[in-house]
């Protein structure tokens, strides 16, 4: 017999559910940014994205490795896309760890989940499948469960 999720955590997969959108959504489009910063970094172009800096509001500024004394005032937006994607994807990880642990998936699950984080355009892509496979799951749990459920008696009514 398969596991299946408790008809009593369905509110709490509904709000599971609506966070891991939001979060594979966010860790996409950051790891999309930080795609688009390696590819400025380190091919040959050798640039870094700037944040108010003296060249503009936001600019490419020339990166040199070798350099390390960076004479440019603003905000790197290369580091703090790399950070923030770091962080974030955790986020991502811990909601995918709630979403999988109540809707009481297999394991390969968790992994194929968190590996939408990785790989560029995964997430939007395995997000659109989880979804749609957790609201047919709850859908089918929720016509098992009001089919099975007793009516109230009189006393519980009159309560």
């Amino acid at each position: 017999m398969a596991i299946t999720p408790k008809l009593s955590d369905v509110p709490r997969i509904r709000t599971a559910l609506k966070l891991y959108k939001v979060s594979a959504y966010v860790t996409g489009i950051l790891l999309l940014l930080l795609v688009l910063e390696v590819i400025l970094k380190y091919t040959g172009i050798h640039r870094e994205i700037y944040l108010g800096s003296s060249q503009g509001f936001i600019a490419l500024v020339p990166w040199n490795p070798i350099d390390i004394h960076n004479t440019v005032s603003g905000i790197n937006l290369s580091t703090g896309i790399l950070i923030a994607h770091g962080w974030l994807y955790v986020v991502y990880l811990f909601m995918d760890f709630r979403l999988w642990s109540l809707m009481r998936w297999p394991f390969t699950r968790f992994v194929a989940i968190a590996l939408g984080g990785v790989v560029p355009f995964l997430s939007f892509i395995v997000e659109h499948f989880v979804s749609r496979r957790a609201v047919t799951e709850l859908a089918e749990l929720e016509a098992r469960g009001s089919s099975t459920t007793p009516p109230p008696s009189k006393a519980e009514v009159a309560h």
